[in-house]
């Protein structure tokens, strides 16, 4: 009975952990200022995060590829925008803002 009521929990936590998370990453997108630069389904002074999620689709290592970026900045991938470096931002909240940057891939 009780492996029974840890497996209910458990789907539980699965089944709403995404919604959590893109509303997770969403505010970690305005905690960061990353909304200042991106929108979601919009160029403004950097690609939108649709466009970002399409070009990063299906690369096995497109989460660390992203977080680097992040991370270090640069120039010259979209453009000759520089994008600044964000070495402060926690890895656990990098893993949640590309995870639900690469969440938007069509």
């Amino acid at each position: 009975m009780r492996m029974n009521y840890l497996l209910s929990v458990l789907a539980v936590a699965l089944l709403t952990a995404p919604a959590a998370k893109a509303e997770n990453g969403e505010e970690l997108a305005k905690k960061y200022n990353c909304l200042a630069c991106h929108q979601v389904d919009k160029k403004l002074v950097g690609p939108s995060y649709q466009e970002v999620a399409a070009k990063y689709k299906g690369q096995p290592d497109a989460a660390a590829k992203l977080s680097a970026k992040i991370k270090a900045g640069g120039v010259g991938v979209w453009g000759q925008i520089p994008m600044p470096p964000n070495p402060t931002v926690p890895d656990a909240d990098m893993n949640t803002l590309v995870a639900w940057i690469l969440g938007m891939a069509k």
